[in-house]
């Protein structure tokens, strides 16, 4: 008499194939759970790169006129996909520089970085 009387042969076979399937399966589908996750975080932090030089160019470009009125102004630009918004503004409120203050915030893909300097 077999160890296994209650199963025969071919049904314990196909009780073993159908464990180490679900085993294999579990492991592939875990697997893929946490490289789509990792890839979603890479993606991510590429996009925050791309957003923060967005901002900086709108930080340099606002250096590079450096036309320090003492008022508020505004610009706005968008280059391929990377948008920046660049706020000068002037000493007191905000601004505790003696000259004046720069705020850029680079956006690409809803992720968005700011920057700002005083001078």
């Amino acid at each position: 008499m077999s160890k296994f009387s209650c199963f025969s042969q071919k049904g314990l076979s196909l009780y073993l194939a159908i464990i180490i399937m679900s085993i294999i399966l579990a492991i592939v589908l875990g697997t893929t759970t946490i490289l789509t996750g990792q890839i979603k975080t890479m993606r991510g932090i590429e996009n925050s790169v791309i957003a923060f030089y967005g901002a900086d160019t709108g930080i340099e470009r606002e250096l590079k006129e450096d036309n320090a009125t003492g008022t508020e102004t505004i610009d706005s630009m968008g280059l391929g996909g990377v948008e920046y918004i660049v706020k000068k503004i002037g000493p007191g409120g905000e601004c505790s520089a003696t000259n004046y203050c720069i705020e850029s915030e680079g956006t690409y893909k809803q992720t968005k970085r700011a920057i700002r300097i005083t001078r």
